[in-house]
């Protein structure tokens, strides 16, 4: 990018906006993806990166099954992987495992989706390969943690075979050596083996140090005991060690195997690293969308410019950070009138306006959603000339108003129709007579040019020539409380503003005699011209308010029509749905008394007529029209409760709808004012190998390498630490460069003598037996953390055979912890089931 390239950027703030989506970048390719990601002027390009953008911002919102994390840098370790001979280490390898499964759930993601939603990134994603055959070589290699898997070949599985007998045999023969020690006084009886940085050792009072065949370690902070680690031990650690080294060996072989095997399909491995990191970019312009409450405008086709309650998104959030709300702007520039002229007080609000076009319109060019209404229209201009701010130099002997000169000359040699110039404080640094006019000129001469423009000024003869019908100027006033003098930030496009410079200084607490004097020498023709613009600011706000009221008035009216017309339908269709019951009801009526009639008829003629039986009969009949009569009666009773508590449930739902308004009104403000959005997280899920993390309570910065249930192993320099996954949060690819900068050199420091002591006193055997259970397990529990500080390689945990139940929920619970790769029963002739093994990783 040229220095003009940069000069335009960083007047606009764009360059902070490039840092706010590269901060969200999981990946350097996405970050430098960002950094180099130009300002372009072909629809067709921009429409692309656009849908791209808000399909992607559609997903973050909506879909949860697509990935968020999981973005990993590949192309590092691939890129070299071209060349025969070159090998893939360990962590790359774990790194190109997250990367293959990261694709494959954004296919099956896509792939699952039906044809016509989120096109352009389906499309994207088609010609992307799967690597089932990598994705399998990898999982004979390394286990779900990331470490390589014993049976990875045979070769490794003898070697740590022979390692696990080794370091068995050395704990027994350590244990030996120091039972003897105790059994001729050398070592106190209840002394127990200790381990550090991998050595046996045998504590042992220091005026018997030289009684015991060995090498000095190390002593107590008091002196009074001293370490040794046993000669015949340390014949059995330097066998441990040659182990070591061909496990090495086997590890770097097998890598070097899988190098061979995957290169013929490392170009297909680095499209999908791109891909990756295609996708990351995205992934970052859409959660800074989200951020800004932003949406992707329509591409103007007649040239209009159309913007709808546009926000400038870094002035916002630093309005939001002091609980006040932006006011939206509304601008419009159409081939008519293509350069607004926007006047006003100072302070008012245009300078705002003027770097919320130039800074919506770059992002809309960039290929970023931007914070307006999706209604809104914008051109497509090849290029944003702007003269902003004080560019005075001393090295080249510029004034302000020479910069500004310099910045209309090359404003100049270029504008055309598809220009956009940006101007504030248009014409001001130098005489104001003589600045008018000039300005006066290079406006019309740009006019004449057809060229866009937004242009801020307190010039009366540029807010004239403004309002001049046959130009293609039009006048626009940021809006002003004259009662309470202060600003309205509200822009006003058709006439022009006013500078309300009395009315300020008297506000400011000037002397009215100098005010007054000040008047005078303004002239009466300035004067009036003011007080006429005033008086048609204020006519036009009476006409505002006129007009909003009318049209509230008609959507009120509009509202209660549209009720009654409702209402209307209803009480027709329910006289429908009561007639047609009704109708029913008296052919069943009709059926039952024909019914009844009949009977009564047989009955008589069946009884000769007979005086008694007949009345009976007219009896039974009176009987069964009076129940007809309480029937209908309940029914109707009925029908009214019916019609009343339906009518209460109307009530009280319209009721709840007013208060719900109500609500909703209170809770977003002002109108216009988007609704406060939390910011989404940086990226969630479970962590992932090749992820950047940060330890939250001491800022260090590192690559996680391996992942094990609760615990993450992270790469910080030359060292791996292993900490509990709650302690890290994922950083961006700038923060870990950024705090990777920043790390102190670490220097020589001495070790707490207490946590040395702790360290040296370490015993491999834990006996429990006699303790109760939740006693025992809070003392193994605190047991295997000090192993796994201590890297101690196994453990004894001595609990008893009893009833059973002490060993069972002992192993059950160390099952779960990370970091135990195994855990079991002693051999039988060293104590079988009364004594558990803890293998660590």
């Amino acid at each position: 990018m040229t220095d003009a390239g940069h000069r335009l950027e960083s007047k606009l703030g764009f360059d902070r906006i490039r840092t706010l989506i590269a901060d969200r970048c999981s990946t350097d390719y996405a970050a430098q993806r960002v950094a180099a990601e130009q300002f372009i002027s072909d629809p067709s390009a921009i429409r692309r990166r656009l849908q791209l953008t808000d399909e992607m911002r559609l997903i973050v919102m909506f879909e949860e099954s697509f990935p968020t994390n999981g973005y990993i840098d590949c192309l590092p370790f691939l890129t070299p992987l071209l060349k025969d001979g070159a090998s893939i280490d360990l962590l790359s390898l774990g790194k190109l495992r997250t990367m293959l499964e990261t694709l494959h759930k954004i296919a099956f993601f896509f792939r699952g989706i039906k044809d016509g939603i989120y096109p352009n990134l389906k499309r994207m994603a088609a010609p992307i390969a799967q690597f089932p055959d990598i994705q399998k070589r990898i999982d004979a290699i390394l286990d779900r943690y990331g470490s390589v898997k014993d049976n990875a070949s045979p070769e490794l599985a003898a070697i740590r075979k022979s390692l696990k007998d080794k370091e068995g045999a050395i704990s027994r023969r350590a244990a030996a050596i120091l039972r003897q020690a105790q059994a001729e006084g050398l070592v106190d009886s209840d002394a127990g083996i200790s381990i550090r940085d991998g050595k046996y050792l045998i504590p042992v009072p220091s005026g018997s140090k030289r009684k015991l065949d060995g090498f000095i370690y190390d002593e107590s902070a008091s002196g009074k005991t001293t370490f040794i680690e046993p000669a015949e031990v340390v014949s059995l650690g330097n066998e441990i060690s040659e182990l070591h080294f061909a496990e090495a060996r086997e590890i770097s072989r097998i890598l070097r195997e899988f190098s061979d095997f995957i290169r013929p399909q490392v170009p297909q491995l680095l499209d999908g690293a791109i891909f990756i990191g295609e996708v990351d970019f995205l992934l970052a312009k859409a959660q800074t969308a989200l951020d800004f409450i932003a949406g992707m405008p329509v591409i103007s086709e007649d040239g209009e410019m159309n913007l709808r309650k546009a926000r400038h998104p870094l002035l916002e959030k630093a309005l939001k950070k002091e609980g006040r709300s932006i006011m939206p702007l509304t601008v419009t520039l159409t081939p008519r009138k293509r350069i607004l002229v926007i006047s006003g007080p100072n302070a008012g609000g245009k300078s705002v306006c003027l770097k919320t076009v130039g800074l919506l319109q770059y992002m809309f060019q960039w290929g970023m959603l931007i914070p307006t209404s999706e209604a809104s229209e914008m051109p497509v201009f090849d290029r944003i000339m702007l003269s902003i701010g004080d560019d005075q130099s001393i090295d080249n002997d510029l004034s302000t108003y020479s910069s500004f000169l310099s910045d209309m000359r090359e404003t100049l040699a270029v504008a055309d129709g598809r220009t956009l110039v940006l101007i504030d404080e248009f014409g001001s640094g130098t005489e104001p007579a003589a600045g008018g006019a000039i300005a006066e000129a290079i406006l019309a001469e740009l006019d004449g040019r057809g060229v866009y423009g937004v242009i801020t000024t307190h010039y009366t003869n540029l807010k004239l020539y403004a309002a001049n019908n046959d130009s293609g100027v039009t006048n626009g006033a940021m809006a002003f409380d004259t009662q309470h003098i202060a600003p309205l930030f509200k822009l006003e496009i058709g006439l022009p503003g006013n500078s309300f410079a009395f009315e300020l200084a008297r506000k400011m607490g000037l002397p009215e005699t100098i005010v007054k004097d000040a008047e005078e020498r303004a002239g009466e023709e300035y004067v009036g011209i003011e007080r006429n613009l005033r008086r048609i600011a204020h006519n036009r706000k009476v006409l505002d308010e006129r007009l909003q009221k009318i049209k509230h008035t008609d959507k009120t009216l509009e509202s209660i029509t549209d009720k009654y017309q409702k209402e209307l339908l209803d009480i027709k269709q329910q006289k429908k749905d009561i007639l047609d019951q009704a109708k029913r009801e008296a052919a069943d009526i009709v059926k039952d008394a024909n019914k009844q009639v009949e009977n009564t008829i047989r009955a008589i003629k069946e009884a000769q007529a007979e005086r008694e039986q007949t009345k009976e009969a007219r009896k039974e009949l009176q009987g069964f029209v009076s129940a007809l009569q309480d029937r209908k009666s309940r029914e109707q009773k009925t029908r009214d409760e019916y019609i009343d508590r339906k009518l209460e449930q109307l009530g009280r739902r319209q009721e709840k709808e007013r208060e719900r308004k109500a609500r909703r009104e209170g809770r977003n403000g002002a109108p216009g004012t988007p609704e406060e959005q939390p910011a989404p997280p940086f990226r969630s899920g479970a962590f992932k190998v090749g992820e950047k993390v940060r330890i939250k309570d001491n800022g260090m910065v590192g690559e996680i390498s391996k992942v094990s249930g609760k615990s993450v192993t992270l790469a910080i320099g030359s060292i791996s630490s292993t900490v509990p996954a709650g302690r890290v949060e994922r950083i961006s690819s700038n923060e870990y460069k950024a705090a990777a900068r920043q790390a102190p050199v670490l220097s020589y420091r001495t070790e707490d003598p207490g946590l040395r002591d702790r360290k040296l006193n370490f015993k491999m055997e834990l006996d429990v037996r006699g303790e109760r259970l939740t006693d025992a397990l809070d003392i193994v529990t605190h047991y295997v953390d000090d192993a796994l500080m201590l890297s101690v390689p196994s453990v004894r945990i001595i609990h008893g055979k009893g009833t059973g139940v002490l060993r069972e929920e002992i192993q059950k619970y160390l099952r779960t912890i990370p970091g135990i790769a195994s855990v079991r029963d002693e051999q039988i002739q060293f104590g079988g089931t009364g004594v558990t093994i803890v293998t660590f990783e």
